[in-house]
């Protein structure tokens, strides 16, 4: 039965019981009316008000719950559903409701893969663009500024030394913002000595980042490395910049679900200061990985950034070297 009809008969049933009423009770309405018949008149029109209002409010209640998870529904925070309930009309709502949420998400996944693997693409021209172009022409700047500092009358030396360290700080910055933009230690050395890399990068000015990486960590593929290393520099990134921290704990460690990250500072807190772009990119990467990011106070003060990653992950034991009875390939001749 459509809504239409479900809404129309209950109005036809309140109306037939008021009609039934005045045929077949005694209850009548001179004229002109007197207070006790009016009075009567008043108080069924008030039950019939009431009556349709209760039968509406229950027949209605599945759009009404509908509502609310329309209005507070996040992309970023996959897999809530609305439980199918009220009669077929309402009913088909909320799975094509629910359908709608599928499709949205997934649309979303793909088109968030493909943004950050450009991002990610992009950031690396940058970073070889900067190291291979800006890195070696300062380099040569610094060596032609050395030697010309070796010939210099000595009046001029100590602003050419000047000159020479600012090129050598400059050249040292490029070279930091190419690390940043591609972490060349993930892809050569793993993720375990790419997170130790990293608390060392953060540990300054007053900030100390202890890295505690478990020693049976599963092998991961590359996209869930990479995953965890992008939200650990992320997290680190806004503790040194929002958090005024003095103490950070970067911990990776494996579950039995998985593998989990926490970056855990002891600076003022959330503050109940919305989400920032930050952290809905760290959720957008996890979304990649299948992963789940929850961001709140830790437990001595301070925040706590968790990123739980799910066993699937893993990469399975046929890419982890374990033998099989698959044949060797044969060995190179000469």
């Amino acid at each position: 039965m459509s809504l239409f009809w479900r809404i129309f008969l209950l109005n036809a049933a309140v109306l037939s019981l008021a009609t039934a009423l005045l045929l077949f009770t005694p209850a009548t309405v001179s004229t002109p009316a007197r207070s006790g018949e009016i009075a009567g008149v008043f108080t069924a029109l008030a039950a019939m008000l009431v009556t349709n209002a209760a039968l509406l409010r229950l027949g209605l209640a599945p759009l009404s719950r509908l509502t609310r998870t329309m209005a507070t529904v996040d992309l970023l925070r996959p897999g809530r559903r609305l439980a199918v309930s009220g009669n077929s009309g309402i009913a088909t709502l909320i799975r094509t409701f629910n359908t709608m949420l599928e499709r949205l998400e997934a649309e979303r996944a793909t088109t968030a893969g493909r943004a950050l693997s450009a991002q990610e693409a992009e950031r690396r021209r940058i970073a070889q663009e900067l190291h291979d172009e800006v890195g070696q022409s300062l380099t040569a700047v610094l060596l032609e500024l050395k030697r010309v500092g070796d010939q210099a009358p000595p009046e001029l030396r100590a602003d050419l030394v000047e000159v020479q360290e600012t090129t050598r700080n400059s050249l040292d910055e490029i070279r930091r913002i190419a690390r940043r933009l591609r972490p060349g230690v993930l892809h050569e050395l793993g993720l375990t000595s790419a997170l130790r890399a990293l608390a060392t990068e953060y540990s300054t000015r007053g900030l100390n980042v202890r890295a505690r990486i478990g020693p049976d960590l599963p092998d991961l593929d590359e996209e869930a490395e990479l995953v965890l290393y992008r939200v650990a520099q992320e997290g680190l990134t806004n503790v040194a910049r929002h958090a005024r921290a003095e103490q950070v704990d970067l911990t990776l460690r494996r579950t039995d679900g998985g593998v989990e990250l926490l970056v855990r500072d002891d600076g003022r807190g959330l503050r109940g200061a919305p989400e920032g772009a930050g952290i809905r990119g760290m959720r957008e990467r996890a979304l990649l990985a299948g992963a789940e990011v929850a961001v709140g106070a830790s437990p001595g003060g301070g925040t706590e950034v968790r990123l739980r990653l799910p066993a699937r992950t893993l990469v399975p034991p046929a890419r982890m070297g374990v033998s099989t009875d698959a044949k060797p390939p044969p060995e190179p001749r000469g």
